[in-house]
């Protein structure tokens, strides 16, 4: 599989998972679930609604990036595409894993995946410019 292909593949299937995730979201709301709703757990439906924007969002990112690197037809190094796909995966992943436990109002320890991805997304999308800007 070329790195376009990887990334358009990521971008859809993320796509429809967190905008899957956002309709759970909403029918917790819609079925006023304490679990979800409750001013004591306010942390866990911070902590899904990140994960469900930042992955929507990462989706985009993906398809863009495959989509840019097919109609400029070059390759993206393997470190930027390794980069930005586990950055586009850690991060909202992280929100979610952050929300499921939390304790005390504080997010559960799967919330330290976020500056992780963050930092490999960053990475990506910078070294995706760069690499952009030397291409005819």
């Amino acid at each position: 599989m070329n790195t376009s292909d990887r990334h358009l593949r990521l971008g859809w299937w993320s796509l429809f998972a967190f905008l899957a995730l956002g309709l759970v979201l909403e029918t917790l709301y819609g079925f006023k679930l304490s679990w979800y709703l409750n001013v004591d757990v306010e942390m866990r439906r911070l902590m899904f609604t990140l994960a469900h924007a930042h992955g929507a969002l990462f989706g985009l990112v993906n398809i863009a990036a495959g989509l840019t690197l097919r109609a400029k037809n070059f390759e993206l190094p393997r470190d930027a595409s390794l980069a930005l796909v586990w950055g586009s995966l850690l991060l909202p992943v992280g929100f979610l894993l952050g929300g499921l436990i939390i304790h005390d109002g504080d997010p559960g320890l799967g919330v330290l995946l976020v500056p992780i991805g963050a930092v490999l997304a960053l990475y990506g999308v910078g070294r995706f410019a760069q690499v952009l800007k030397s291409v005819k």
